[in-house]
């Protein structure tokens, strides 16, 4: 799987140079992490390693161009995963390796760390935010007493867990990756859905004992002021 087909672009032979470079750049950083060479990136797109330099000047410009599209075409798919939910859930299951450049190109650009990784991920939480304000709009998912911390808790459980497999499975391509993650979410899929959608406590107690401490911790810090 490549970007250009695993995400509805338009072929590489359509493309123009930089898109294509573009293009390249994000599978050898999903495939090798972010010390691929311009030249290995410039074989990848079939140009010489000069035009890469001529469209972007230096690897941090190009890098920043693939974070933009990486992002851009993730929302696309989660957006499309909330408007049809089912069968994003049974493409998912059918299609092994799917978006495997994107995800593993995530987990990379977090694990480099440091604070390009925070802020990719706060980008990643911008995008989540209008997709799952689309999911409480469409009705697919409840509203939250706190929807901004409710909306980070996810992103970090999500890509915290595939960031563990990521880094405990070394060596294997983006595809191989996610097909070794989608082999094993057999066993996941029915827990996850059953945890989203019932729920874990038998009864709401916890909650709302500490709903009540904190509209009391609230109050109390109104009334110092």
């Amino acid at each position: 799987m490549r970007i250009a087909d695993s995400s509805g672009m338009r072929p590489d032979a359509d493309l123009t140079a930089r898109a294509r470079i573009r293009n390249a750049a994000i599978e050898c950083f999903a495939e090798d992490g972010f010390d691929a060479s311009f030249r290995t990136i410039a074989q990848r797109a079939g140009v010489s390693p000069g035009l890469i330099s001529h469209h972007f000047g230096s690897k941090d410009a190009l890098r920043a161009e693939c974070d933009a599209e990486v992002l851009r075409k993730y929302t696309e798919v989660k957006t499309n995963a909330v408007d049809r939910p089912s069968e994003h859930l049974f493409g998912y299951l059918a299609a092994p390796g799917f978006a495997a450049d994107l995800v593993v190109y995530m987990l990379r650009a977090i694990h480099a760390g440091g604070q390009p990784a925070r802020d990719f991920l706060e980008r990643i939480i911008d995008d989540a935010r209008g997709v799952m304000a689309h999911g409480v709009q469409t009705g697919l998912v409840r509203p939250s007493r706190d929807e901004e911390a409710r909306l980070r808790y996810l992103t970090y459980l999500t890509l915290g867990a595939l960031l563990v497999q990521f880094l405990t499975t070394p060596g294997v391509t983006p595809e191989a990756f996610i097909a070794s993650v989608q082999a094993g979410q057999g066993d996941q899929i029915l827990p996850t859905l059953e945890l989203f959608t019932e729920g874990v406590l038998a009864d709401r107690t916890m909650l709302d004992d500490y709903v009540a401490y904190i509209q009391e911790r609230n109050e109390g810090a109104t009334h110092v002021r």
